[in-house]
């Protein structure tokens, strides 16, 4: 484990960009455009919401780091080879100090860190304002940076490279996609994913003569890049890392990262995710009927899933969750919504290992 003492000026530049995040909460009525909007009309809702942020220059990242990607410890907080405290395989193997580690040249992991664009540049074309969009830029390991270079994100299948906190590359087992794929740790999936949402929301109508790429259309994902991120976003909830980091860059470019406020934004412009069963298939769907609906719910379970317990909630566009009492006859769910107000939710379906999404329209 590499670590080093921070010099004078790195404290103090910290303790300025400090200054910063302490007043960076969301602001009452921030999100208020965006109640009860489903679909198209909630991202251009979220979209009016976060434009025309406050440009960072790119050579000034180096300094945002400081306080958006800073660990308890004062290291470089790099999600790309870092090994989250609790873990299996304890600390991560290497970690870097502001400043002092930035590159430069590497040969190998644990040289030094670089700016990772999380959405690559040739994406875009390298333009602007997204090539200093802190919200997808993070600092990381800068072989591992290297390695990953500009494929898309996936799930591996047999690696043909893997780093040492784990993550891999090599040829995607997904459905819809069969190239090569940078797979990261499953603590860092959904902040990933995201990250990916803030992307194509921010850039909903600003992505004329952006190139694509095998996972992207524009600013926005192809069908099996959205279901996977739908389900990263599902499998990992949001860390208080990413509430930090929000509410740091906030101060700074002053506009906010909806998916991590509101993590159910997602499903209520994309859709249900798919199951933990990883496969497309209907069959691996949660069914919902009547939808809208009044008084009793059925909720239908995919074939396969095991006799556990479920726990069900409904979330408000505004975020409220609200519990609702369910009782089970085989893999059928039924629930009583007769005292829940009319409006658009989203279902959320609990189990000891599954999780289900789905929209619902009380009416």
């Amino acid at each position: 484990m590499r670590h080093w003492t921070r010099t004078p000026l790195t404290a103090i530049l910290a303790f300025l960009f400090l200054l910063t995040e302490a007043t960076a909460q969301i602001p009452p009525g921030y999100y208020d455009p965006a109640n009860g909007k489903t679909g198209a009309d909630l991202q251009s809702a979220l979209y009016n919401i976060i434009r025309g942020h406050t440009v960072i220059a790119y050579s000034a990242l180096w300094n945002s780091f400081y306080t958006t990607d800073d660990k308890p410890n004062g290291t470089v907080w790099d999600i790309y080879s870092d090994i989250p405290d609790g873990t299996a395989n304890g600390n991560p193997p290497y970690s870097y100090s502001f400043g002092t580690d930035q590159c430069g040249n590497y040969n190998g992991e644990g040289d030094c860190y670089n700016r990772e664009h999380s959405w690559p540049k040739s994406w875009f074309n390298d333009g602007t304002p997204m090539n200093s969009d802190l919200f997808h830029i993070y600092p990381t390991d800068g072989k591992v940076n290297g390695m990953r270079d500009n494929y898309p994100y996936g799930i591996v299948g047999t690696a043909t490279w893997t780093s040492l906190n784990g993550s891999k590359l090599g040829s995607c087992t997904w459905p819809g996609y069969t190239g090569t794929v940078f797979e990261p740790r499953d603590d860092y999936k959904g902040d990933l994913a995201r990250t990916c949402f803030y992307m194509s929301t921010r850039y909903y109508n600003e992505d004329a003569g952006w190139t694509g790429s095998p996972s992207t259309t524009g600013s926005q994902l192809k069908p099996w890049a959205l279901q996977l991120m739908l389900h990263w976003n599902s499998m990992d909830p949001v860390s208080p890392k990413e509430v930090d980091r929000n509410n740091t860059v906030y101060g700074m470019q002053h506009n906010r990262n909806p998916f991590i406020d509101h993590p159910e934004y997602a499903y209520l412009i994309w859709g249900n995710p798919v199951s933990v069963a990883n496969r497309l298939s209907d069959n691996n769907r949660l069914k919902i009927v009547p939808n809208p609906a009044t008084d009793v719910l059925t909720l239908i379970l995919p074939e396969a899933t095991d006799t556990e317990p479920f726990r069900l909630y409904l979330i408000s566009p505004t975020g409220t969750r609200i519990p609702v009492a369910c009782t089970r006859s085989e893999n059928i769910l039924f629930a009583d919504i007769r005292t829940v107000r009319a409006g658009i939710y989203m279902v959320e379906l609990h189990g000891n290992l599954a999780l289900f999404h789905a929209k619902l329209v009380k009416q």
